[in-house]
């Protein structure tokens, strides 16, 4: 089977993965997941026991969570087409350094701002304190990125982008999806990046496909409804 990849809307960080399948090149499924409808379908954790998205299912036996994992994974199959590097080579070690960040400071700065926006019976005081917290942590993580882009279009250097840079595209955006601050007039070397990004044609199909537009690649085999994704 394709493998199926199990992606969050709205504004999922799982976007990247879409974007990494794309670059592939390989055939491949999705399963969309609306992240705001509660409760998720309780078979989901045979997929992913924490009940986060994404999720890639390999085979019917054999998932991947966690975007790190799922990104190398697949940058892992593109080895010949310099998507990935061979495990051992300084450049494998590298991209992990960088997932590794990317997926765990970087990603959690916008946590106090995710909370204060899904957390029912806040305050205005509470809601106002943590979302300081969330921009502070968020300009300061935006700062490093900034400056790992200085005199380079990708995080990794190169002609081409790679998955860190799809992941650092689909979660920059939760800038402006929370109103922080004009990335273009605070950030420019990361709004260039996101403006590169979306000129290609695979990012354009993946914010096509998260949106519910029709759209199609010569990859894409096409959705899965999540009841028929489940049912085995």
């Amino acid at each position: 089977m394709e493998p199926l990849l199990f992606y969050g809307v709205p504004s999922g960080c799982s976007l990247a993965s879409i974007i990494a399948l794309e670059w592939l090149g390989q055939p491949y499924r999705l399963c969309r997941i609306e992240m705001l409808e509660h409760p998720w379908p309780e078979r989901y954790a045979r997929v992913n026991p924490r009940q986060k998205t994404p999720a890639l299912l390999l085979d019917a036996d054999t998932g991947l969570t966690e975007s790190a994992a799922i990104l190398q994974h697949i940058a892992g199959r593109g080895i010949d087409i310099g998507l990935g590097a061979r495990q051992g080579t300084l450049e494998f070690d590298r991209l992990a350094e960088m997932l590794a960040y990317l997926t765990t400071d970087f990603f959690a700065s916008f946590a106090p701002l995710w909370k204060a926006y899904e957390t029912e019976g806040l305050g205005e005081t509470e809601k106002r304190r943590m979302f300081d917290e969330g921009k502070a942590a968020v300009v300061k993580e935006f700062g490093h990125v900034e400056n790992m882009l200085a005199g380079r279009s990708w995080l990794l250097g190169g002609e081409a982008p790679g998955v860190a840079d799809a992941y650092l595209f689909a979660v920059a955006r939760w800038a402006d999806y929370h109103r922080l601050f004009d990335v273009e007039a605070r950030f420019p070397a990361i709004a260039q990046h996101a403006a590169r990004l979306r000129q290609m044609p695979p990012v354009r199909f993946a914010l096509a496909i998260e949106a519910g537009e029709a759209a199609r690649s010569e990859s894409f085999r096409g959705h899965v409804p999540i009841e028929e994704a489940l049912a085995s």
